[in-house]
């Protein structure tokens, strides 16, 4: 019974984080959020902005992580795919505008949780943990604070306003089982309570 579980959550934590790290990785729109380069959907355009903007991380490798989600829309819109070398321009990454210190500072949990979202999503392919996780957490936590205390200006765009998509419930539960340690408990709580329904209903018909 206790190797069917580890095999069992072994199994569905490897699923579970490989379908987070695509998620991550292809960019599926998880959110609308102000920043550097206007409004951003995923984490990894709030990371990146930063990065770029603080000239702490080459063009090289900024391409490299921007390259798949941009492949995977253009063939999900059946649209160009754009050349490697306009990369930057296309995903308004050469246009970002100035933001002072104070304002990355109110959105920490934000930008704090897209990097953990990143860091999570590869470090899942190897050993999965909880960094996953708290990074999706931190994210919703972060813009769900900013909607309800109205901090952004309201607008009349909604291409504009501040929301969090359903989509973002996928990377959620995906973090969640890709916790080996946690879906074995679960499952052996599931099965606790199975057999103890199954003693439950044979007592009654004994009874009988």
């Amino acid at each position: 019974m206790a190797s069917s579980s580890k095999k069992r959550a072994r199994i569905i934590s490897a699923i579970a984080s490989r379908i987070y790290f695509f998620v991550i990785i292809l960019q599926v729109p998880l959110f609308r959020f102000p920043c550097r380069i206007g409004m951003c959907t995923t984490p990894i355009e709030v990371a990146l902005s930063q990065l770029i903007a603080s000239e702490v991380f080459p063009d090289v490798a900024v391409k490299a992580f921007l390259y798949p989600g941009v492949v995977a829309k253009a063939v999900i819109g059946n649209t160009a795919i754009p050349s490697y070398e306009d990369l930057l321009n296309f995903c308004k990454f050469s246009y970002m505008k100035e933001a002072p210190a104070a304002t990355d500072l109110k959105h920490l949990e934000v930008i704090g949780g897209s990097y953990l979202c990143i860091v999570g999503g590869f470090l899942g392919l190897i050993k999965p943990g909880r960094a996953s996780l708290f990074g999706m957490l931190l994210v919703i936590w972060g813009i769900a604070r900013e909607i309800v205390l109205g901090k952004h200006v309201a607008t009349k765009d909604p291409s504009k306003a501040v929301s969090i998509y359903s989509t973002v419930w996928i990377p959620v539960v995906c973090a969640f089982f890709s916790v080996r340690g946690d879906v074995r408990k679960l499952i052996r709580s599931c099965k606790a309570k199975h057999i103890a329904k199954k003693l439950q209903t044979y007592s009654k018909a004994k009874c009988k």
